[in-house]
C-alpha cells in the first residue's frame, strides 16, 4: 500500500503543470461549463475501470489519475463525479452531465455513447461459492445456480446472453453482491477477472472460474455527437500509452501486473 501510495504521489508529480487552453472548439464540447467533469466508478478495490473510496471522501485509482491529467492538458479544473457502477456512468455521459467516464465499450453502450481506442481489455468470468460446488463455466448454467451482477453493466448484460438456466439477479454494487454471495443467497458473481482475486479472498473456499465469457476494451466514453470531443481524448488515450503515463497509472493503483493495451491501428 505504501508502495502504490508512492507511485500515486509521484504520478501526479509527473503530470506537471496546466496546460494552455485547448482549441476553443474542443473546450465547448469536451469542457462546456469550464471544467472537465470526470466520471469514475468505485469498488472495494482499485482496477482499471473502479476507483476506490478514501476515508477522507476523496477517491484513487488510475481513471482518477487519467482524468487529472486530462483536464490538465485542457487547461481547466477538474471535478470528479463517482458512481457505484459503470451503468449509471453510461447513463450520466449520455445525459451530458458528466464530460467523460471510463467504462468498457460494448456494443450496447456504443448505442448511447462515443469511445476513444482501449486503454485496457477486460475479460469477464465467475466467482463461485465452495458450496455451489462449481468448477466450470459450463456448470454456471444450471436452474439452481443464482448469478448475481452489478446494474447495467457490460458483465451482466453479456452473462444474460449467455446464460440459458440460470437465474440472474442485479445490485448496484459490488458490496452488496459480496454481501449476497457472503449470505449464500447467491451462487456466482458476473465480475470481470481482474477485480475477482482481492474479492476472493474474503470468501472462504471461493474459486474465480477459467475461461471468459465477455472479451472488451475499456475506454473513455464522451457524449455522441461531439467530434471534437471524441478526437481529443482518442488522442489523450494514444499518447498516454507512448509517453508511459497510463502506464504508471496501473503501476501507481498496484496494478503492475496488468498489461495496457497496445496502440490502436
Amino acid at each position: 500500500m505504501r508502495l502504490a501510495t508512492l507511485l500515486a504521489a509521484i504520478l501526479l508529480l509527473s503530470i506537471g503543470p496546466a496546460a494552455r487552453a485547448a482549441d476553443p472548439a474542443v473546450l465547448k464540447e469536451l469542457a462546456p461549463t469550464g471544467k472537465l467533469r470526470v466520471g469514475v466508478a468505485y469498488g472495494p478495490v482499485p482496477t482499471p475501470v473502479f476507483v476506490v473510496k478514501q476515508a477522507d471522501g476523496t477517491v484513487r485509482g488510475v481513471t482518477y489519475d487519467l482524468g487529472v491529467a486530462l483536464a490538465r492538458s485542457l487547461g481547466v479544473p477538474v471535478e470528479v463525479v463517482a458512481k457505484p457502477n459503470t451503468g449509471d456512468l453510461t447513463e450520466a455521459c449520455a445525459n451530458g452531465s458528466i464530460d467523460i467516464g471510463f467504462m468498457p465499450a460494448d456494443e450496447e453502450r456504443r448505442k448511447r455513447v462515443d469511445f476513444s481506442p482501449p486503454y485496457f481489455t477486460i475479460e469477464s468470468t465467475y466467482l463461485v461459492t465452495a458450496a455451489s460446488g462449481i468448477r466450470t463455466m459450463t456448470e454456471v448454467d444450471r436452474p439452481d445456480v443464482t448469478v448475481v451482477g452489478i446494474t447495467g453493466t457490460a458483465t451482466v448484460r453479456a452473462a444474460g446472453r449467455s446464460l440459458k438456466a440460470a437465474k440472474i439477479v442485479t445490485v448496484p454494487s459490488v458490496d452488496e453482491a459480496m454481501a449476497m454471495m457472503k449470505a449464500g443467497t447467491v451462487q456466482a458473481f458476473a465480475l470481470t477477472h481482474d477485480s475477482l482475486p482481492p474479492l476472493q479472498k474474503t470468501l472462504s473456499g471461493s474459486r474465480i472460474l477459467e475461461g471468459a465469457y465477455l472479451t472488451v476494451g475499456v475506454a473513455i466514453g464522451v457524449q455522441k455527437n461531439k467530434p471534437a470531443a471524441l478526437a481529443y481524448v482518442s488522442n489523450f488515450v494514444e499518447r498516454a500509452k507512448r509517453d508511459g503515463l497510463l502506464r504508471r497509472a496501473f503501476d501507481a493503483a498496484g496494478l503492475q501486473d496488468l498489461p495496457i493495451a497496445p496502440p490502436a491501428r
